[in-house]
């Protein structure tokens, strides 16, 4: 087997008997990297602390992970007024978040004839939050819902336009 030292440099081809006392005289593990090539290629290496880093690594490697939930927001054909601002509301929220917003609009029985008052709320809640996300999915009729998917604007968090925007939100609110 083709042998190679713990800081990378090749020692050379010797039997496997002597590559163990070699690593045993030093403390270290022999550890098979690569078992297809001719001969096969081994290194001397602690392979408890190699663990330990390699989960370390994986760990680092998912906290700088960004993971996009998905609210989901239904509605009726004949939401009206106090429910729809409401709604309207919490999709801000989200987006606000960073969150992605699955809006429906679910139509029973007869209702599937006037999709177009679907398709209207769909359009008026895509003009409310035009400033803080947009749509990752045009409305389209899956069955009985009509689906639009909205994504949240990237914003940095040094970034005044979204501090200004909220201040703004609650002067109206006032």
């Amino acid at each position: 087997m083709r042998v190679v030292g713990e800081d990378g440099e090749q020692i050379g081809i010797m039997p496997s008997r002597e590559a163990v006392a070699m690593a045993q005289e030093r403390g270290l593990d022999l550890v098979e990297v690569a078992p297809q090539l001719e001969p096969p290629v081994c290194k001397f290496m602690d392979y408890g602390k190699y663990r330990y880093e390699k989960s370390k690594k994986e760990r680092l490697s998912k906290k700088r992970q960004i993971s996009v939930q998905l609210k989901e927001m239904r509605l009726r054909p004949k939401t009206d007024g106090h429910a729809f601002n409401f709604k309207l509301k919490h999709i801000k929220e989200f987006l606000s978040q960073g969150k992605k917003v699955k809006v429906y609009v679910h139509f029973r029985g007869r209702e599937m004839v006037h999709q177009e008052f679907g398709k209207r709320l769909l359009e008026m809640i895509k003009e409310q939050v035009e400033g803080l996300g947009d749509v990752a999915q045009e409305p389209k009729l899956e069955g009985r819902n009509l689906i639009m998917i909205l994504n949240p604007l990237s914003r940095k968090k040094g970034d005044k336009s979204a501090k200004v925007e909220e201040q703004k939100g609650s002067k109206e609110k006032v």
